[in-house]
């Protein structure tokens, strides 16, 4: 939308305001600034609304809006006078305005910061959440022009609109004047509005998946008249799967008048179906597209998946025609599952929907899969439909222009049908709010994730969105932070999958291993090892064992309370005449599963060397086991209960029962109720290679009792079985950690400058007006560091022998040498340091030395600086990623970083728990803890150190990067050898502001 030559040219439309919105019910909404082209469509949407909506509005009878009203309403200045508009098909269904006011209440200017607020909503569009959309956009608005409050009076009767005030979560003061209440609401985020906010985002977004995977009717539009194609064969699996809702066929290539294909009705157009289709499947070139999406929307079909391609895996010009597809789909209130899809599968009883290529719809399971790519989903259907395992939901995105990976889990983490979430992604369009959905639906059931394209530096074909810049393993590092189960391949994710859906968490890392194969137990023995699992030497039950004495053993391992999971690894048994026994997989499968039937609530896999039909047979029969009960949720176990387990635990005997994990592949009531963790809350301090905490256990609904296990998961290899056991091992210690959040330290408040670092930053970027900002000199950086506590150690420039030396008097001995050259610096091997020079006679030998090593002073650039105490060099560095946000590093300073990429990483701001488990999660940690009987460092200053990083980049986004090189970790305190900062302007947030769809 264009301004018009009569608006101002100083307060020219503001573009960035305009969103799209997906409402309470799922569909979706544009919500714009108002201009004055509006004027015939302000009228329309006015005669729509009901007398008793008008009344409310203007508290009197208000049949009509005049001339001078409708003038009003659509001019605008966009800073003292604003309106916005909710718009569905190009028409109004609701509007708000503001008015800056003074303290009188008359019509005012900045730096006036109060506004006099007041909305409309068509009566046929109350219920959807219009009003909610537009509070959260217009107080935006009215923060980005200098407004702090809002004003409003509602008469009594309004409930409705008292009701979104009250529910928007702003601070507000509330009055009864003259007959009406008088609301004023403080526009500044709080916690409870943010809250407020993400919740409604979440329920409409899953609420807009939810339409998608369960139509009560579905047209496909392009089917053939003759067999094969891509819409014919979408209608013929709809058909084969049972779908339990209305299906038409669509094609204007048919004859006029009434027909059937493969007996459902065809029509030419959705104009003939008399019925509401809710929606669309269409499979039609991508020129006629345009036309589909139209005659789709003006009929009032809720979705569409497209399975046309053609799109932006085509290049530029593709690209444009699919945000036009994106931005046509949205203007009618529909949600996109595409361009170049291969569909979608729900297989609930109550839908059985495949509108999908898939030529075989998926049994029903726990598991729901989403995938950015349909050779990927071919690959994944086909691999759990081998192993037995079924599927809740299933969504091949393509494109994924519309509908992503965000929205899956945003409708997984309430689905009642799936217990564990598995998605193939090749981009992520937003790394902050992926991370905060995932560590939300990761606390109360399992995501698994596959990155594909982790090392190319770019988007795949068709995924236009922004690339994020940091490396894989940072990536990595944060999915892990967020409680994602992150692998590397689809095989583990499948093999991680089916057991997650199929057994309990594990309490702890002890494994029990038990079979027939002595070598086969040795393997698995290993891989345990090396996965960072505790095995217990395997038990033998030699070739001579019967599926009974399996049964017996694994009952026995199930009630040993040493061991937390149980693998039994099984070969073929040999017969009299030498030949191996094909047949035993049913009978073996029966024994195991009777075993843990009446065992306890431990994890079981399989591994086995071909033993013919045992997957196929376990799977059967947990298909056909017994509804496992539901009982009460389970109490936090005591700090008593937790002692005595630790201590059972150390001398390898079994400890008071604490509290079990229920089987993440049964089902919860509500996406509310959350699977327990079994084991007891763990240490603030956790081992390497620790995932981060999860949310607090207020933010998680409450666990319950696990059920009995489920389907026992079979694998053909040793290492396949103890890493998908590893990656729930490492999963449930990340769940038990929510029941002791991390916190930041209060003490920080007391010896934190915020203010005076502000002003600094400010007077900093003022003098410094390129965009990409600036890097702070040595004496800035160590200004700004110490407003957060953080002392760097000074340092004196020594262009000639006699500089040096009167620094290192100012300074007094023994000092460092350095070069700070960018080529030399940090380079202790090349010669560009020298340390402990004891006195003047020792430093200008150094310095003549270095001079003539390295070059002239000028190019070397030396400095003069006091010894630290003795100790580990390690390497802290923040930095801003415009997709992913502000990310804390820590590694050894050197090699084990420079080289081996020995660094973690956590998102910003860190806790507590974050710095404790940063410093530990790298593999060179145990050099900071006495190895090799070298003296522990004070890691709790390194902890500090952290912490006050992570608080100042967090409180200031301008810091955008931080590197504080070396830092001398000593066995009392640190030092802080060298820092460089730089300064910006702070990059666009996409996971702040008012809730809104992306636009790629």
């Amino acid at each position: 939308m264009e301004p018009t030559p009569e608006q101002s040219p100083h307060h020219a439309y503001p573009d960035h305001w305009e969103a799209d919105v997906v409402l309470r019910d799922g569909g979706t909404a544009r919500i714009r600034p108002i201009t004055t082209d509006d004027a015939e469509r302000l009228v329309s949407f006015y005669e729509q609304v009901s007398d008793e909506s008008k009344y409310y509005r203007f508290f009197a009878p208000y049949p009509r809006l005049s001339d001078r009203d409708v003038h009003r309403f659509t001019h605008h200045d966009y800073v003292d006078r604003v309106g916005l508009a909710v718009t569905i098909g190009g028409e109004f269904i609701g509007t708000v305005r503001y008015d800056r006011i003074d303290d009188r209440g008359r019509p005012a200017s900045a730096p006036a910061d109060e506004a006099e607020v007041a909305f409309l909503v068509q009566d046929a569009h109350q219920g959807r959440g219009v009003a909610s959309a537009l509070l959260e956009h217009i107080a935006a608005v009215a923060r980005e022009r200098g407004i702090r409050r809002f004003a409003a009076e509602v008469l009594p009767a309004n409930n409705k609109m008292i009701k979104v005030f009250r529910d928007g979560g702003y601070t507000q003061r509330r009055s009864f004047e003259d007959g009406s209440v008088h609301l004023t609401l403080d526009l500044e985020p709080t916690e409870k509005s943010l809250a407020v906010q993400r919740g409604r985002e979440q329920r409409a977004e899953a609420r807009s998946v939810q339409r998608l995977l369960a139509p009560g009717s579905v047209a496909v539009i392009g089917t053939g008249r003759t067999p094969g194609g891509v819409g014919r064969t979408v209608l013929r699996n709809l058909l084969a799967a049972g779908y339990t809702g209305r299906t038409y066929a669509v094609n204007r290539a048919f004859d006029e008048g009434p027909a059937t294909l493969d007996g459902v009705p065809a029509h030419r157009s959705l104009g003939e179906i008399d019925e509401q289709v809710d929606l669309a499947v269409i499979a039609v070139p991508a020129h006629r597209v345009p036309e589909a999406v139209a005659d789709c929307g003006e009929h009032g079909v809720q979705g569409l998946v497209v399975l046309s391609a053609g799109y932006a895996e085509r290049g530029a010009e593709g690209r444009e025609l699919q945000r036009e597809l994106v931005r046509q789909a949205r203007s009618y209130g529909m949600r996109i599952i595409g361009p170049n899809a291969f569909g979608i599968i729900n297989t609930a009883e109550t839908v059985r929907l495949n509108a999908s290529l898939a030529p075989e719809s998926p049994a029903r399971g726990r598991i729901g899969l989403f995938t950015q790519s349909g050779a990927i989903g071919i690959a994944l259907l086909s691999g759990l439909h081998r192993r037995g395992a079924g599927l809740s939901s299933f969504i091949s995105a393509g494109n994924r222009a519309d509908v992503s990976g965000n929205d899956f889990l945003q409708y997984s983490f309430e689905d009642p049908d799936t217990d564990v979430a598995l998605l193939y992604l090749e981009s992520l369009g937003n790394p902050r709010k992926f991370t905060r959905l995932a560590r939300r639906t990761a606390a109360v059931k399992p995501v698994v994730v596959v990155k594909g394209a982790r090392h190319s530096g770019t988007n795949p074909p068709g995924h236009a969105v922004p690339v994020s810049r940091i490396p894989d393993t940072t990536v990595s590092a944060l999915m892990r932070q967020a409680g994602v189960i992150r692998v590397d391949t689809v095989t583990e994710m499948v093999d991680a999958g089916l057991l997650l859906a199929g057994q309990p968490l594990p309490a702890g890392p002890r494994v029990a291993i038990l079979g027939n194969s002595e070598s086969l137990g040795l393997l698995t023995y290993d891989a345990c090892l090396a996965e960072g699992l505790r095995p217990r030497p395997p038990i033998d039950l030699t070739t001579a064992a019967s599926p009974q004495d399996f049964r017996d053993a694994l009952a026995e391992a199930l009630a040993d309370g040493t061991c937390d999971a149980v693998i039994v690894t099984a070969i073929p048994w040999v017969g009299e005449s030498g030949e191996a026994e094909t047949g035993d997989g049913q009978v073996l499968a029966e024994a195991l599963t009777k075993a843990v039937a009446g065992g306890s609530a431990k994890p079981v896999a399989v591994v086995h060397v071909e033993i013919g039909g045992l997957a196929e047979a376990l799977a059967a029969a947990s298909s056909t086991a017994a509804p496992r009960p539901r009982t009460p949720a389970l109490r936090t176990p005591s700090p008593e209960a937790d002692a005595a387990r630790r201590a059972a635990d150390r001398a390898g005997t079994a400890g008071p029962e604490t509290i079990t994990g229920r089987a993440a592949g049964t089902t919860a009531p509500r996406a509310a109720t959350a699977p327990a963790v079994p084991g007891p809350v763990t240490s603030a301090t956790p081992s390497p290679g620790t995932p981060a905490p999860a949310p607090p256990a207020s933010e998680a609904p409450a666990p319950e009792t696990p059920p009995r296990p489920g389907r026992i998961p079979a694998y053909p290899a040793a290492e396949r079985a103890v890493r998908a056991l590893a990656e729930a091992v490492k999963y449930a210690q990340w769940r038990r950690q929510a029941a002791v959040p991390g916190k930041i330290p209060e003490f920080l408040d007391d010896t934190i400058d915020e203010a005076g670092a502000a002003a600094l930053i400010e007077a900093q970027l003022a003098t410094a007006p390129d965009p990409r900002g600036r890097p702070l000199s040595h004496d800035e950086a160590r200004e700004l560091l110490g407003h957060y506590g953080i002392d760097v150690r000074p340092t004196l420039p020594a262009p000639d022998p006699e500089a040096a030396v009167a620094a290192a008097a100012r300074l007094g001995y023994p000092v460092a040498l350095k070069t700070t050259a960018p080529h030399l610096r940090h380079r202790a091997d090349l010669g560009g340091v020298r340390l402990d020079v004891a006195d003047e006679e020792a430093l200008r030998r150094a310095y003549g030395e270095l001079t003539d090593l390295l070059g002239k002073p000028a190019e070397l650039l030396p400095v003069v600086q006091a010894m630290a105490p003795r100790g580990v060099d390690t390497v802290v560095r923040a930095s801003i990623d415009a997709a992913a946000g502000a990310i804390l590093s820590f590694g050894l300073a050197g090699a084990p970083s420079e080289l081996l990429g020995d660094t973690a990483h956590r998102l910003v701001p860190a806790t507590d728990r974050d710095a404790a488990e940063l410093i530990r999660s790298i593999r060179a940690a145990p050099v900071l803890f006495g190895w090799r009987g070298s003296a522990p460092v004070d890691t709790a200053a390194l902890e500090e150190l952290l912490l006050r990083l992570s608080r100042l980049v967090d409180d200031h986004p301008e810091v955008v990067s931080v590197a504080l090189e070396p830092v001398v970790v000593a066995p009392q305190g640190l030092t802080v050898l060298g820092a460089s900062v730089r300064l910006a302007p702070p990059p666009a947030r996409s996971d702040v502001g008012p809730r809104r769809l992306p636009n790629y």
